[in-house]
């Protein structure tokens, strides 16, 4: 019981602080130094230094740092240039007021459905200052962003997730052609996708935190509000910068897109792709000289560094949660005490919890498909139906974990705070959620 109890405890210190400090580097160097302690007693100087190597050698973690100095510079180059006015500009021309505006921002994520991070950056990073203009709270852009990339991601049967998920399932005789007919079954994503687009065009209501952003630009106030916490992106504003050519910004999101499909859904090659185009369009232009560039495109990755340090711990205590025995207490007990029918609703709420808790999705798959998937074939419940349940609940708990590496991704294109993020969502996210465990416990039923 007590060790159950601190397995718990580290996350609990986290929220707490988070939500009260607004300061998310001192909350989870909180949380992560628990964690610490009760993985490592008396050792946990060592076994810090050893979580942190352990975090450093990750490949996730590598992939997410080198993403996010890339990304910085290029955002930084962007915003120099003047591309970004420039596109804003045009695209002010084709797509006027705030709904227009909106569905063109889900059109592009619809569009970008290959990679979250491509998803959630690019949407987010063009159309913030075309938003700003027209009035757009950011908090809009970030939760739609952020639902977006999380979800067509197991919806659309062509991305990395659909590939992991298959490589767990081939054991149990599931392939490509059972996982499609699972998806008409995936509620909580179709539902958060379909509410971002009524929201979007203004057919569905604003809830909670995105209410109370749109009472504060109506009366006057900012579109992007300063919540006082730490700032964890250091990229600086594009107000004294003149606008250039729009294909100075359409020209690299076209390499960048083209390279991540050409590249094996590679984002790292096609954000050095994109790189290489900005030089040879900035240069020759004289848009700025060589020297600047690598300037800017420093002080862009410099920019980055807060949010690095906030992932590099998110990913310790991802690792430290896990060893702690979060799946062990949380679906241990499940086993052959729960009904049939309940099989499927219980995998979405418990995955869900899991991705919440641990803060890492292909983690969780890892470990809660193979048992929930034989548990519904020894009961005789629809693999299909099981498998939809597990991918739900990666979603949805992926949607609202603060310190999940897509989350902050939103974070870095919009400034929005990831607390806010999440906070944002609670409503719509709560919306999907009962509705897609009822309709787990009824087809389960059925």
């Amino acid at each position: 019981m007590i060790h159950d109890i601190l397995a718990f405890l580290p996350l609990t210190v986290l929220i707490i602080l988070a939500l009260v400090t607004k300061n998310m580097a001192g909350s989870m160097s909180a949380a992560v130094f628990l964690a610490m302690l009760f993985l490592h007693k008396e050792n946990i100087l060592a076994g810090t230094i050893d979580a942190f190597y352990e975090t450093a050698s990750d490949s996730s973690f590598q992939f997410c740092l080198i993403l996010l100095v890339i990304f910085g510079g290029v955002i930084e180059l962007f915003q120099q240039s003047g591309a970004l006015q420039g596109f804003g500009n045009l695209i002010s021309k084709f797509a006027k007021g705030q709904k227009r505006l909106l569905a063109l921002a889900w059109f592009m994520s619809v569009i970008m459905f290959v990679d979250e991070y491509l998803n959630s950056i690019t949407v987010t990073f063009s159309m913030r200052d075309i938003m700003d203009r027209n009035r757009i709270p950011r908090e809009h852009l970030a939760f739609q962003a952020h639902a977006m990339a999380c979800c067509l991601c197991v919806t659309i049967p062509f991305t990395g997730w659909i590939g992991f998920s298959l490589s767990l399932v081939s054991d149990y005789g599931m392939g490509f052609t059972e996982y499609v007919k699972a998806i008409p079954f995936m509620f909580y994503p179709i539902i958060l996708i379909l509410i971002s687009l009524l929201l979007a065009v203004g057919l569905f209501p604003k809830l909670g935190y995105m209410k109370t952003a749109y009472e504060r630009v109506e009366a006057g106030g900012p579109t992007l509000y300063d919540e006082g916490g730490e700032n964890l992106v250091g990229i600086g504003g594009i107000d004294d910068v003149e606008p250039s050519s729009a294909l100075n910004a359409l020209i690299p999101i076209i390499v960048l897109i083209s390279g991540v499909l050409i590249c094996d859904n590679d984002m790292i090659s096609g954000l050095i792709l994109a790189l290489a185009a900005q030089f040879l369009l900035y240069i020759p232009q004289r848009v700025m000289k060589v020297s600047d560039f690598f300037e800017h495109f420093l002080n862009g990755a410099k920019g980055m560094t807060s949010i690095g340090v906030i992932i590099f711990l998110g990913f310790t205590l991802s690792t430290a949660n896990e060893k702690l025995g979060f799946f062990d207490i949380v679906i241990g007990g499940v086993g052959n005490t729960l009904p049939a029918f309940l099989i499927p609703a219980a995998s979405f709420i418990l995955v869900a919890f899991c991705v919440f808790a641990v803060g890492s999705c292909w983690v969780v798959m890892l470990i809660t498909m193979p048992v929930f998937v034989p548990m519904a074939m020894a009961a005789g419940v629809s693999v299909s139906l099981t498998v939809a349940a597990v991918m739900s609940g990666v979603c949805l708990g992926y949607s609202l974990c603060f310190y999940a590496d897509a989350v902050f991704m939103c974070t870095a294109g919009t400034k929005v705070s990831n607390i806010t993020i999440v906070r944002t969502t609670i409503p719509y996210a709560i919306i999907g959620g009962v509705i897609s465990a009822a309709g787990f416990i009824i087809c389960g039923l059925i």
